[in-house]
């Protein structure tokens, strides 16, 4: 088996063909259209998952209701099956190969330039588990033990960190202190308030960590009620 190498790729308005209508195209489907990326599916029969998310996903998922033929990836940039086909699976794979395609044949890697981690997503924070195909179940376990430690309220962490550094950024505060703001910002109780629902206090908090840094902070982030300054999260 090889050492893969792991990237993130942008697929806004890319084309990204899937082949098969069972529930784990169904999942492809889905996750690539979150992502932004136009897709093909090409099947004779859809599970009612998918048939679900054609309906509501729209203009956004092309539906050919038939088995693949060569020359159905032209235009492609990702490519997945979830065929068993051996016929099949080898025209995939010349076709993809022929084209430079990134192809994955689910469960068969010996058909794949690529395989998928198993992704714990926290709106902007991605954090991918892979066995490079050893245990795909061992990966799907570390993942679910992941998201005991990274709770939903790490989306909005991540957010307003974001707001922050462009705040900071923008007011030429240097490298060094930026560096030093974030130290205390990931130490400071931001996450405990967000986890408690308080994201006003949260957002005063982050307000006075910035004018310790001589930043002048916006309206968003100030908060004259708020008492986050001790540290301990609030009811809001």
């Amino acid at each position: 088996m090889p050492h893969y190498y792991p990237i993130m790729l942008d697929v806004r308005d890319r084309r990204v063909v899937v082949i098969g209508g069972d529930r784990i195209a169904a999942e492809k489907v889905q996750a690539f259209a979150a992502c932004g990326a136009q897709v093909c599916v090409i099947a004779p029969e859809c599970c009612a998952e998918l048939e679900q998310l054609v309906q509501k996903l729209g203009p956004q998922v092309e539906l050919w209701r038939r088995t693949y033929q060569p020359g159905d990836l032209e235009g492609a940039f990702v490519v997945i099956a979830t065929t068993r086909a051996p016929e099949l699976v080898e025209a995939i794979w010349n076709e993809a190969q022929q084209r430079g395609q990134l192809l994955n044949i689910v469960d068969l890697p010996e058909r794949c330039n690529f395989i998928t981690p198993s992704i714990l997503r926290r709106d902007q924070l991605t954090v991918a588990v892979s066995t490079e195909g050893a245990s795909p179940g061992l990966a799907k376990l570390i993942r679910q033990e992941l998201e005991q430690h990274f709770p939903p309220a790490y989306g909005t962490f991540l957010r307003l960190a974001a707001e922050a550094r462009a705040l900071l950024r923008a007011q030429g505060v240097t490298y060094e202190q930026r560096d030093a703001f974030f130290q205390e910002f990931y130490r400071s109780s931001v996450l405990a308030h967000l986890e408690a629902g308080a994201e006003r206090e949260a957002r005063a908090l982050i307000g006075g960590l910035l004018r310790k840094y001589g930043v002048e902070v916006p309206q968003s982030f100030s908060d004259n009620e708020a008492e986050a300054a001790d540290g301990h999260p609030q009811a809001s």
